[in-house]
């Protein structure tokens, strides 16, 4: 945690109630860190038998209740829930009555900032979206990944010190992201932590198939090290065949997916394109060796688009 973070304690908010509606995998980590900090929860609202689970084991003794009992009880709610059922969730909430003056409304939502919590805004509720840029499991270890996780904070304002001294108490570190910046925020966290998932399944598949027994213990050195380097270097750590122009090898590569693994040719060819466009953009693709090699990935692609502009 950051030292000079620390709010000052006049800013820091007062013990809470915390109440969770979507107990998800989200919801009860946050609130079992808040009660870390000293804050109390109340109440927790969850249908699956995994949301009851869940809440049970990192929220025991926590009574589970339907959505408007727990606005009832708590002064903080979490509204930790799917992106697509949030407004109309807020909306639902705010029309029924559930809503207090007063009352801190907090979304986890990376995608929204504290426009689509505007109906509870109305009712007199004070808005936060606090999102915090980590992939959960819905397990006690959660907890213990939020020490030093970034938060993308979006709050009006006069509430700005009070979110980012809860997102601090839940041991993270508050990175401000304004409201119109949401939706690209959220955009590149997805490129960077779901799109790596995909590529790291896809890439264990195909040492399976190619014999290799562990290809978790294969790779983990060979990506730790790659990921250490992409994010100390950006793309000057980029290496391997189409940083180095060796269209031959690339070439192979497309030859032997479409063979053994066919459904993985479109995106090994997206992402050589777009290596290949970023190597040449930052000098570490010379252009004399980029016209074969684009000429290979867009024979590969069947179009004459090699999606790398100029290089040719």
């Amino acid at each position: 945690m950051n030292a000079h973070h620390h709010p000052e304690p006049q800013d820091r908010p007062a013990r809470l109630t915390v109440g969770v509606v979507g107990a998800g995998r989200v919801g009860p980590a946050l609130a079992a860190s808040l009660r870390l900090a000293g804050h109390r929860p109340v109440a927790v609202s969850g249908v699956s038998d995994a949301s009851v689970r869940r809440a049970a084991a990192l929220l025991p003794d926590v009574p589970l209740v339907p959505p408007a009992e727990v606005l009832a009880r708590a002064e903080l709610v979490l509204l930790t829930v799917p992106d697509d059922v949030l407004p109309g969730l807020v909306t639902g909430l705010a029309e029924t009555g559930a809503v207090r003056p007063g009352q801190l409304i907090v979304h986890t939502s990376g995608r929204y900032g504290t426009a689509v919590l505007d109906p509870a805004r109305r009712a007199g509720a004070l808005p936060l979206a606090l999102h915090p840029a980590m992939t959960f499991t819905g397990t006690a270890v959660d907890v213990q990944r939020l020490a030093g996780c970034s938060f993308g904070v979006t709050a009006p304002d006069e509430l700005r010190l009070a979110a980012e001294a809860l997102v601090i108490e839940m041991g993270g570190e508050p990175e401000w992201i304004e409201e119109a910046a949401r939706p690209l925020y959220h955009a590149a966290l997805a490129i960077g932590a779901n799109h790596l998932v995909t590529l790291v399944a896809q890439s264990m598949e195909l040492l399976s198939a190619a014999g290799v027994a562990a290809p978790d213990r294969m790779l983990g050195p060979l990506l730790g090290a790659a990921l250490d380097n992409a994010l100390r270097s950006g793309d000057a750590a980029l290496t391997g065949p189409v940083a180095r122009g060796d269209a031959g090898t690339v070439a192979a590569h497309v030859a032997e997916l479409r063979e053994h693994a066919p459904q993985t040719v479109a995106g090994y060819l997206a992402m050589a394109r777009t290596t290949a466009d970023r190597a040449l953009a930052h000098g570490l693709l010379r252009p004399e060796l980029a016209e074969e090699l684009l000429g290979v990935l867009s024979d590969a692609g069947g179009t004459g688009d090699s999606g790398v502009g100029g290089a040719a």
